[in-house]
């Protein structure tokens, strides 16, 4: 089986312009996989990641099978990326660098193979693409080994940009959780609300229709909301009573401080932060702070978050106040339906409240 170079050149351009338009990680490193294996017309492939600081080596993409993890070194694809050196193997059976055990759990028979290691920038060995068995029992040759080394640089810039985004998210959530966790100790009656809004949010976002990036980014970022609350002084942000107009007036500039922390950043959690920050004591109705957003245009995560805040800090005992009943909570936001709150959000809230009681008990302070 082969392409004529017309053939192959309209494969590769067509092949990477879809994969290029791809956002979700584990859909584009399944996507590249696809492309390694169809372009010298194996029957599967496996895209291999090598931990330099474990000393292991692992699938992150592995199709027909389960991940598998090995010791650097280890099995046929470890030899190859110990030496640097692509691999062809017409006789896998044979080789004594095989383990059959991955055949003998699947049923399946691994008969052809040619691995090839992917290197960075730096020329450091980040991995190996594996592709195994060339359709109609044909042999890998020098032809595949070139047309998959042409992928294969494809591949491994892909991946190590990827790898690069995902230690920047890393990063971001930890830096997200820091600043969080710092801003609940500073309200020491605060327990696990943090918590609790971030479980509520997600909640909302899931039931909401929200994608699945965006639901794990609001999870990610709404204990962020009341990060501004590091710019009010103690002496209003645990006063063990209800606060003064002048004082609340100091308090509600927690909202800006908390934007204008974040707002310069680039990176998309701490954007989405930002908008959480600021927005998350708008109204449906207009009639919230700190600039009077209203209906839509108050970001869907600042009004998920208006509502996940409010029950929460409505069913918690503060210093100032005893917790509310769930009746009392049910009351209001039946009466703050498209006033303070969002109508559909609410109707979400009251058709799954058993959902918001067990993460509740699941996280009720100690």
């Amino acid at each position: 089986m082969k392409r004529n170079a017309q053939e192959l050149m309209t494969f590769v351009f067509d092949t990477i312009g879809q994969i290029a338009a791809l956002r979700n990680h584990e859909t584009l490193f399944i996507e590249l996989a696809k492309f390694a294996r169809d372009i010298v017309f194996a029957d599967r492939c496996s895209i291999w990641i090598y931990d330099h600081k474990n000393q292991k080596v692992w699938t992150k993409v592995a199709q027909g099978v389960a991940s598998i993890v090995l010791d650097e070194g280890v099995g046929i694809v470890g030899c190859a990326i110990d030496k640097n050196s692509p691999l062809i193997i017409n006789d896998v059976q044979s080789d004594k660098r095989f383990n059959p055990e991955v055949d003998i759990k699947t049923g399946y028979i691994t008969k052809t193979m040619m691995v090839i290691p992917m290197q960075n920038q730096y020329n450091q060995t980040i991995g190996a693409i594996q592709v195994i068995n060339k359709k109609e029992n044909e042999f890998f040759n020098e032809s595949d080994l070139k047309y998959l080394t042409l992928a294969s640089t494809y591949v491994a810039e892909s991946i190590q940009t990827i790898l690069l985004m995902e230690e920047i998210e890393e990063t971001q959530r930890e830096f997200i959780y820091i600043m969080g966790a710092t801003g609940e100790k500073r309200s020491k009656e605060t327990g696990y609300h943090v918590k609790r809004v971030a479980e509520y949010s997600y909640l909302l976002a899931k039931l909401y229709g929200l994608n699945i990036e965006e639901c794990d980014a609001l999870r990610l970022v709404s204990p962020m909301h009341d990060i501004g609350k590091i710019g009010i002084p103690d002496a209003i942000l645990n006063k063990p009573a209800r606060l003064d107009p002048s004082e609340w007036e100091v308090m509600k500039q927690h909202a800006q401080i908390g934007y204008d922390i974040l707002k310069n950043s680039d990176l998309r959690l701490l954007q989405a932060s930002a908008i959480v920050a600021y927005e998350h004591h708008e109204k449906w109705d207009g009639s919230g702070y700190p600039i009077g957003l209203k209906g839509e245009e108050i970001h869907i995560y600042g009004r998920i978050t208006a509502l996940a805040d409010v029950f929460d800090a409505l069913g918690s005992e503060r210093i100032y106040k005893p917790a509310w009943s769930d009746e009392k909570i049910f009351a209001l936001f039946e009466e703050e339906r498209g006033k303070h709150f969002e109508p559909k959000l609410v109707d979400l809230f009251f058709a799954n409240k058993e959902k918001f009681f067990e993460i509740r008990e699941r996280l009720k302070d100690v």
